[in-house]
């Protein structure tokens, strides 16, 4: 799980990406570096493996020294995968989605999108050429600036409607700015003052 929302990476960047494995004590920690300005953590399903991306430049201790210092946020992320998957083994996963559950979860999000739209173009003054709603594995939003398309992580159908504003407005004000440096959290402030709690109760959420 990310423990900051990622924007939407460019196939150039991927390739880019160059990987290595570390030890943490007990820990195998696998490491992504790239043409990221931030270290991003994920708990990855279905065995809580950790994942960090992270810049080029940044040395293997303070990847481990960033690791320690989220040991707390990582036995959370845990507990809660592992009660998501428990759920699955019973029959009552978040994790599976069926056919209903599925369209269940785009009629939703599409009537909340509908109005969130009305509002929050106008706010934002950038619209979408798109948005598409499908199940996504490591974040809750991405943006193609270049086509202006959306696309939101249908697992936001089950959550608090405050985080699908939430990762709209941030994929929005990626039609604007394509990081999330010194501009973007301008924009943000002054779009929705309270994102960066959003931000941070979102991450609790495991995507699986």
């Amino acid at each position: 799980m990310p423990s900051t929302l990622p924007r939407a990476g460019t196939s150039t960047r991927r390739r880019r990406m160059r990987t290595s494995v570390l030890r943490c004590g007990e820990e195998t920690i696998q490491v992504k570096r790239g043409a990221v300005k931030n270290l991003y953590l994920r708990v990855k399903p279905p065995d809580g493996h950790i994942e960090v991306t992270a810049p080029q430049r940044v040395s293997d201790g303070m990847i481990l020294d960033f690791v320690t210092s989220k040991g707390s946020w990582i036995s959370h992320a845990r507990s809660r995968l592992s009660a998501s998957i428990s759920a699955g083994s019973q029959g009552g996963s978040p994790t599976s989605w069926s056919d209903e559950d599925l369209a269940l979860a785009r009629q939703g999000m599409q009537r909340q999108l509908s109005a969130l739209l009305d509002h929050w173009v106008p706010v934002v003054g950038r619209a979408p050429s798109a948005i598409s709603l499908r199940l996504m594995t490591s974040r809750w939003g991405s943006c193609t600036p270049a086509t202006r398309r959306i696309r939101l992580n249908l697992e936001l159908a089950r959550l608090d409607p405050r985080f699908l504003e939430y990762v709209l407005v941030h994929e929005l004000t990626h039609l604007y700015v394509h990081g999330h440096g010194p501009e973007f959290r301008r924009r943000m402030d002054l779009y929705l003052p309270g994102w960066k709690a959003l931000r941070k109760e979102l991450n609790t959420h495991v995507i699986v």
